[in-house]
Protein backbone atom coordinates (compact mmCIF):
# COMPACT_ATOMS: atom_id res chain seq x y z
CA UNK A 1 0.00 0.00 0.00
CA UNK A 2 1.38 3.31 -1.00
CA UNK A 3 0.44 6.71 0.92
CA UNK A 4 0.19 10.54 -0.20
CA UNK A 5 0.24 9.96 -3.86
CA UNK A 6 -2.29 12.51 -4.44
CA UNK A 7 -1.29 15.38 -7.47
CA UNK A 8 -2.94 18.61 -6.42
CA UNK A 9 -4.16 20.59 -9.48
CA UNK A 10 -4.59 23.80 -9.70
CA UNK A 11 -7.39 25.34 -11.74
CA UNK A 12 -7.17 27.75 -14.51
CA UNK A 13 -8.94 30.68 -12.32
CA UNK A 14 -6.20 30.45 -10.07
CA UNK A 15 -3.51 30.51 -12.20
CA UNK A 16 -4.89 33.84 -14.45
CA UNK A 17 -5.01 35.36 -11.21
CA UNK A 18 -1.46 34.29 -9.81
CA UNK A 19 -0.44 35.94 -13.63
CA UNK A 20 -2.00 38.68 -13.37
CA UNK A 21 -0.80 39.34 -9.98
CA UNK A 22 2.65 38.22 -10.87
CA UNK A 23 2.50 40.36 -13.77
CA UNK A 24 1.36 43.36 -12.20
CA UNK A 25 4.63 42.88 -9.02
CA UNK A 26 6.81 42.52 -11.54
CA UNK A 27 6.12 45.71 -13.73
CA UNK A 28 5.59 47.91 -10.32
CA UNK A 29 9.27 46.73 -9.27
CA UNK A 30 10.48 47.72 -13.40
CA UNK A 31 8.91 51.07 -12.14
CA UNK A 32 10.31 51.90 -9.07
CA UNK A 33 13.78 51.02 -10.62
CA UNK A 34 13.03 53.61 -13.07
CA UNK A 35 11.68 55.72 -10.62
CA UNK A 36 14.78 56.32 -8.48
CA UNK A 37 16.80 56.33 -11.37
CA UNK A 38 18.91 59.52 -12.70
CA UNK A 39 18.20 58.56 -16.27
CA UNK A 40 15.22 56.88 -17.43
CA UNK A 41 15.58 52.98 -18.27
CA UNK A 42 12.60 51.61 -18.87
CA UNK A 43 9.65 53.14 -21.22
CA UNK A 44 6.21 52.83 -20.41
CA UNK A 45 5.56 50.20 -23.06
CA UNK A 46 8.50 48.06 -22.35
CA UNK A 47 7.11 48.27 -18.76
CA UNK A 48 3.74 47.00 -19.63
CA UNK A 49 5.12 44.58 -21.84
CA UNK A 50 7.66 42.96 -19.40
CA UNK A 51 5.00 42.82 -17.05
CA UNK A 52 2.81 40.93 -19.59
CA UNK A 53 5.28 38.53 -20.63
CA UNK A 54 6.61 38.07 -17.08
CA UNK A 55 2.98 37.64 -15.80
CA UNK A 56 2.22 34.74 -18.29
CA UNK A 57 5.24 33.01 -18.44
CA UNK A 58 5.46 32.45 -14.53
CA UNK A 59 1.75 32.41 -13.98
CA UNK A 60 0.79 29.95 -16.61
CA UNK A 61 4.02 28.52 -18.69
CA UNK A 62 6.09 27.86 -16.07
CA UNK A 63 3.67 25.82 -13.62
CA UNK A 64 2.31 24.05 -16.91
CA UNK A 65 5.32 22.99 -17.90
CA UNK A 66 6.43 22.08 -14.35
CA UNK A 67 3.54 19.77 -14.53
CA UNK A 68 4.21 18.06 -17.39
CA UNK A 69 7.94 17.57 -16.78
CA UNK A 70 8.27 17.21 -12.60
CA UNK A 71 5.58 14.75 -12.58
CA UNK A 72 7.56 12.54 -14.88
CA UNK A 73 10.49 12.81 -13.24
CA UNK A 74 9.55 12.47 -10.00
CA UNK A 75 7.85 9.54 -10.31
CA UNK A 76 11.00 7.79 -12.04
CA UNK A 77 13.13 8.55 -8.53
CA UNK A 78 10.06 7.04 -6.69
CA UNK A 79 9.70 4.14 -7.93
CA UNK A 80 13.71 3.46 -8.21
CA UNK A 81 13.67 3.19 -4.61
CA UNK A 82 13.87 0.46 -3.20
CA UNK A 83 15.11 -0.47 0.78
CA UNK A 84 17.20 -2.65 1.82
CA UNK A 85 15.60 -5.86 3.78
CA UNK A 86 17.02 -8.47 5.48
CA UNK A 87 15.31 -12.13 4.06
CA UNK A 88 12.50 -12.60 6.76
CA UNK A 89 11.34 -8.69 5.99
CA UNK A 90 8.40 -7.38 3.94
CA UNK A 91 7.08 -3.76 3.42
CA UNK A 92 3.75 -3.05 4.40
CA UNK A 93 3.00 0.63 3.48
CA UNK A 94 5.87 3.09 1.53
CA UNK A 95 5.25 6.51 0.49
CA UNK A 96 7.27 9.70 -0.11
CA UNK A 97 8.87 11.19 3.16
CA UNK A 98 11.46 14.00 3.92
CA UNK A 99 14.25 13.42 6.39
CA UNK A 100 16.15 16.30 7.88
CA UNK A 101 19.98 15.45 8.61
CA UNK A 102 21.46 18.82 10.04
CA UNK A 103 20.40 20.99 7.71
CA UNK A 104 19.23 19.53 4.99
CA UNK A 105 15.77 18.03 4.15
CA UNK A 106 16.58 14.45 2.32
CA UNK A 107 13.83 13.57 0.33
CA UNK A 108 13.16 10.25 0.05
CA UNK A 109 10.69 7.57 0.79
CA UNK A 110 9.86 6.23 4.28
CA UNK A 111 8.94 2.56 4.43
CA UNK A 112 6.62 0.69 7.15
CA UNK A 113 8.13 -3.19 7.09
CA UNK A 114 7.14 -6.20 10.12
CA UNK A 115 10.31 -5.30 11.69
CA UNK A 116 11.23 -1.37 11.59
CA UNK A 117 10.39 2.00 10.07
CA UNK A 118 13.05 3.10 6.72
CA UNK A 119 13.81 5.94 5.24
CA UNK A 120 15.78 5.46 1.60
CA UNK A 121 17.00 8.48 -0.24
CA UNK A 122 16.79 9.40 -3.20
CA UNK A 123 20.06 9.90 -5.52
CA UNK A 124 19.33 13.59 -5.45
CA UNK A 125 20.40 14.79 -1.94
CA UNK A 126 24.01 15.74 -1.01
CA UNK A 127 23.51 13.15 1.96
CA UNK A 128 22.25 10.07 0.60
CA UNK A 129 21.28 6.54 2.04
CA UNK A 130 19.50 4.39 4.54
CA UNK A 131 17.88 5.26 7.92
CA UNK A 132 16.56 1.80 9.93
CA UNK A 133 14.75 2.56 13.25
CA UNK A 134 13.46 -0.71 14.71
CA UNK A 135 9.52 -0.43 16.18
CA UNK A 136 11.55 -2.05 19.56
CA UNK A 137 13.60 1.58 19.50
CA UNK A 138 11.47 4.19 19.09
CA UNK A 139 10.21 5.60 22.67
CA UNK A 140 8.34 8.38 21.74
CA UNK A 141 6.67 10.06 18.41
CA UNK A 142 5.38 13.57 18.27
CA UNK A 143 3.53 15.29 15.70
CA UNK A 144 5.34 18.48 14.78
CA UNK A 145 4.77 21.22 12.87
CA UNK A 146 7.16 22.27 9.36
CA UNK A 147 8.57 25.48 9.68
CA UNK A 148 6.11 25.90 12.12
CA UNK A 149 3.10 26.30 10.10
CA UNK A 150 2.18 23.13 8.40
CA UNK A 151 0.93 20.06 9.96
CA UNK A 152 2.76 17.31 8.26
CA UNK A 153 6.22 16.39 10.65
CA UNK A 154 6.61 13.43 12.78
CA UNK A 155 9.84 13.62 15.00
CA UNK A 156 10.50 10.22 16.44
CA UNK A 157 12.67 9.66 19.79
CA UNK A 158 14.99 6.94 20.26
CA UNK A 159 15.49 4.72 23.42
CA UNK A 160 19.09 6.12 22.64
CA UNK A 161 17.97 9.76 22.59
CA UNK A 162 18.08 9.96 18.94
CA UNK A 163 15.96 12.45 16.74
CA UNK A 164 14.67 12.11 13.70
CA UNK A 165 12.26 14.76 12.06
CA UNK A 166 10.79 13.56 8.88
CA UNK A 167 7.67 15.39 6.67
CA UNK A 168 4.77 12.88 5.38
CA UNK A 169 1.93 13.45 3.35
CA UNK A 170 -1.44 12.69 5.38
CA UNK A 171 0.30 12.44 8.89
CA UNK A 172 -2.56 11.50 11.05
CA UNK A 173 -2.54 8.06 8.61
CA UNK A 174 1.46 7.39 9.28
CA UNK A 175 1.01 8.33 12.85
CA UNK A 176 -1.99 5.48 13.05
CA UNK A 177 0.28 3.16 10.76
CA UNK A 178 3.60 3.54 12.98
CA UNK A 179 1.65 3.48 16.69
CA UNK A 180 -0.44 0.11 15.44
CA UNK A 181 3.50 -1.47 15.02
CA UNK A 182 4.34 -0.29 18.59
CA UNK A 183 1.65 -1.80 20.15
Amino acid sequence: MEIGTKLIKINWKYRVLFAIGTGLLYAFILWLFDYFSDEKIYTTNSIIFQGVFFGLFFGIGFPYINQKLAGKFSNKIGHSIKPDLSPDETVEVEGPANLFRGMEGVGGKIFLTNKKLIFKSHKINIQTGQTDIAYADINQIIKRKTAKLIDNGIRILTKDGKQFDFVVNERTVWLDHINNHLK
